[in-house]
């Protein structure tokens, strides 16, 4: 399957998780309370006019966290042992997940024994002069956040142009001069929810901003269905343990995997691949009650979350993080249970209370 990337389906990533989430329960009024009770702050720079990218030769970025990037997975091992799993991604590198699968979550990407990337969230993470919990004005005075990001590359240029919701919810800095950071936020509470480190390549392989550029762009991967599978089944365990390590980090109590709602979330993420629609109804008028209801499945609540073509599992749970109703599902202490479906990069989640 031809993977994805223009800017048309880019600006679709942007605003097509903002549906209606389908919930036949609705959320519990003390969770409603707890993701509510802070009212989000607008900023100038999110406004639309420009902002002029602040010239910084290398930010001092102590935290050894970042000192892991180009480092070999040898290494890796030697320091923090063998990963928890491995899960192929859809970009030429492997996860290497590291997770207590309650409070740290840590994804590190290798490729040709190399560490490329790292995502990661969670307590106790050492990525000074910025932590987890901060608030967006703290780490802008750290970080330096410009709407136009730059980068060069022998007699190639590539400018990434962020949009005032890119600012606002991922911006991006310049860490050294083929290294960047994103950050993402939870624009309902103003703080920092999560970072991505990545290189220059693998930035350019994921595309999550409109580009200027005078040069070549990397090619697009080819994956077989086999690729695919493994590709997806990953990122199926990577939202199951981040929508944990989220809840927790919102007092929520963890939710545990439920098989058979897992297989129906993922017949939905896949119908809605390959017909090529977006909706919480299936082309056959059914929803989630009657999905349910196919196999089986007893709950006393239900709800579901879909996404499509975000990058991977992490940038599409900081999309349901910064939506409303996506967002009570998450943090909905009346849930027990969570099926994660992924198929292509569709995305679904199936909530069940159970008594």
């Amino acid at each position: 399957m031809r993977f994805i990337r223009s800017l048309i389906i880019l600006s679709l990533v942007a605003i097509g998780i903002f549906f209606v989430l389908e919930q036949f329960d609705p959320p519990a009024d003390e969770a409603k309370d707890k993701i509510s009770k802070v009212v989000k702050e607008k900023k100038n720079l999110l406004e639309n006019k420009s902002v002029p990218e602040k010239r910084v030769e290398k930010i001092p970025l102590d935290g050894d966290i970042y000192q892991w990037v180009g480092q070999s997975s040898d290494k890796l091992i030697e320091s923090l042992g063998e990963p928890e799993r491995k899960d192929k991604s859809a970009y030429g590198y492997t996860w290497w997940v590291y997770t207590d699968q309650t409070s740290q979550y840590i994804q590190f990407g290798i490729l040709d024994d190399e560490i490329v990337t790292i995502y990661a969230t969670g307590d106790d993470l050492d990525i000074e002069p910025i932590q987890i919990g901060q608030d967006y004005q703290t780490v802008d005075d750290a970080l330096s956040f410009s709407n136009e990001v730059s980068y060069n590359k022998d007699v190639s240029s590539y400018q990434f142009k962020l949009k005032p919701e890119d600012m606002e919810m991922r911006p991006l800095a310049k860490i050294t001069d083929d290294i960047f950071i994103q950050c993402y936020f939870d624009t309902f509470t103003n703080e920092l929810s999560s970072i991505r480190i990545l290189t220059a390549d693998v930035l350019l392989k994921h595309h999550p901003y409109e580009i200027a550029y005078r040069g070549n762009l990397p090619e697009e991967p080819d994956l077989s269905d086999e690729d695919w599978e493994q590709v997806d089944s990953g990122m199926e365990k990577q939202i199951f343990d981040l929508t944990n390590v989220m809840r927790n980090q919102y007092d929520m109590p963890a939710l545990e995997w439920e098989e058979t709602a897992s297989e129906v979330a993922f017949t939905h993420s896949k119908d809605m691949a390959d017909n090529h629609y977006f909706s919480h109804d299936s082309l056959d008028g059914s929803g989630l009650k009657e999905r349910l209801a196919v196999k089986d499945i007893y709950y006393l609540s239900a709800g579901e979350n879909i996404a499509a073509q975000y990058t991977d599992a992490p940038a599409a749970m900081i999309g349901w993080l910064n939506s409303e109703g996506h967002r009570e599902a998450l943090f909905n202490d009346a849930y027990t249970h969570l099926g994660v479906g992924v198929h292509h990069l569709y995305y679904t989640q199936n909530f069940l209370g159970k008594p």
